[in-house]
């Protein structure tokens, strides 16, 4: 692998394994397991029969809802909660020399909180939505700080490859964790293990997986000096980070065209998350797919995302990044209407759907975070990242409302999933007016040969 002039080839294999470790709690955690689960205790504390729920609810806060509607309802209250979290992180990293000390407290928490889904049991649905919301937030304050390394060890040249390279390495560390997990399903009568029991310690062992590869970037990392106008006077980094955000927030307004292209990506990259989080949830309760059809099938995904990603990375060097994205969206559109006249029971169908998801996703994803890190003033990667991470892997929040809303009214999966066409289409339209290149040059950096 050639190296670049901002970093070792060591310190970049060190950044792609973060992508590795926490991989495993959006495929395990939010795309397979955590949903189906979850719905299943809240159903339970419903009182639902073999029959379904009917009109019964759960009241989680004094609020009655349908138990279905719980898991993504739970996502959405989760960003919006990262929505006032996100942007501090990252303005304190940016202001810290020890931005690797920060990666590691909030993958911990975050590997911690997953890791104690061990005691999601019975009805306890509210203990099983309070520790996604600590793992999920925990989850999205990690990957800001990783993220703003990005602009440090790649430079504008070698940065839609390095960033495809990390999602690529992230889709095949979680792919291999869920294939442990899909044996798991496949063999849970010769274990002596229920569905449930098997789900639940899958989920376990997205945390064990979580903190024990964080390990390897902790050791390669390297901590570099704050930008010059990043370095606060009052010595305390949080108050710092707080005064810096609001100083952000207002000079975002200095580059119009980098603001564009995030609200662009927050629409777009919603509707992504959206699929990809509920995705289980929409084969289980709408198609009536099976376990050994769903797991499978969202672990072929993962290889192949491995796969879509270095491809569409490829497609980028020859066309451009922004362009694969736009490309992207088109087949995106394309899978949603799928889905959504998918009959039910049809194993084949889903399994060919599945493939197209993964051939697209990881692309989409690696590239639109490689876009954006050329659209960062220098010195403030932190801080920019961490708005964009509001929408990044598995903290969409308008998608999962508007799917839980749609289910709520209708009680009907179908509705919910094609409601989710608004993002990509608008997402497209957002994406495709801005002017790329000038909006690289007024952030002050120097636009790569294609885009």
């Amino acid at each position: 692998m050639q190296q670049t002039r901002l970093s070792t080839r060591r310190e970049r294999t060190g950044w792609y394994f973060y992508d590795w470790a926490n991989s495993a709690f959006s495929t395990t955690v939010i795309t397979v397991f955590l949903g189906p689960y979850l719905t299943s205790i809240a159903q339970k504390a419903a009182g639902c029969g073999d029959d379904g729920c009917g009109d019964a609810v759960i009241r989680p806060l004094g609020i009655a809802i349908a138990p279905g509607a719980l898991f993504p309802y739970t996502v959405s209250l989760s960003v919006f909660l990262t929505v006032f979290v996100l942007p501090v992180v990252g303005a304190i990293a940016d202001r810290s020399p020890r931005k690797k000390q920060l990666l590691a407290l909030f993958a911990y928490i975050g590997a911690g909180a997953t890791t104690a889904m061990l005691l999601l049991t019975g009805e306890r649905y509210l203990l099983g939505a309070g520790l996604f919301l600590l793992a999920n937030i925990a989850f999205g304050a990690s990957v800001v700080v990783y993220n703003s390394f990005l602009p440090q060890i790649a430079d504008e040249e070698d940065r839609d490859r390095v960033s495809s390279f990390g999602w690529a390495w992230g889709y095949l560390g979680g792919g291999l964790l869920l294939l442990f997990n899909v044996a798991a399903v496949l063999m849970k009568d010769r274990l002596g293990l229920s569905t449930g029991e098997v789900a639940r310690y899958s989920l376990v062992s997205a945390g064990l997986w979580w903190a024990g590869f964080t390990t390897i970037p902790l050791l390669t990392l390297r901590n570099r000096p704050p930008a010059a106008e990043a370095l606060g006077t009052s010595g305390n980094v949080l108050t710092d980070g707080f005064r810096q955000l609001w100083h952000t927030l207002k000079s975002l307004k200095a580059y119009p065209l980098t603001l564009f292209f995030l609200v662009a990506y927050l629409i777009y990259n919603d509707g992504i998350q959206t699929v990809i989080s509920l995705a289980s949830q929409y084969g289980t309760e709408e198609l009536q797919l099976s376990d050994t059809v769903l797991v499978p099938t969202i672990l072929m995904v993962q290889f192949l995302a491995f796969a879509g990603a270095l491809a569409l990375g490829r497609l980028a060097r020859a066309i451009g990044a922004w362009k694969t994205v736009l490309v992207s969206l088109v087949l995106w559109t394309l899978v949603v209407l799928v889905a959504f006249f998918l009959p039910a029971k049809h194993a084949v169908l889903f399994v060919l759907l599945g493939g197209a998801i993964g051939l697209v996703l990881g692309g989409s994803q690696a590239l639109s975070r490689s876009l954006f890190s050329q659209l960062i003033p220098k010195g403030k990667e932190g801080e920019y990242f961490g708005i964009y991470e509001i929408s990044d892997k598995g903290t969409s929040w308008l998608g999962p409302l508007l799917f839980g809303l749609a289910y709520d009214l209708t009680r009907s999966y179908r509705i919910a999933i094609v409601s989710l066409l608004v993002f990509f289409v608008v997402g497209f339209v957002a994406l495709a007016a801005v002017p790329m290149r000038r909006a690289i040059e007024q952030a002050g950096n120097t636009p790569p040969a294609r885009l």
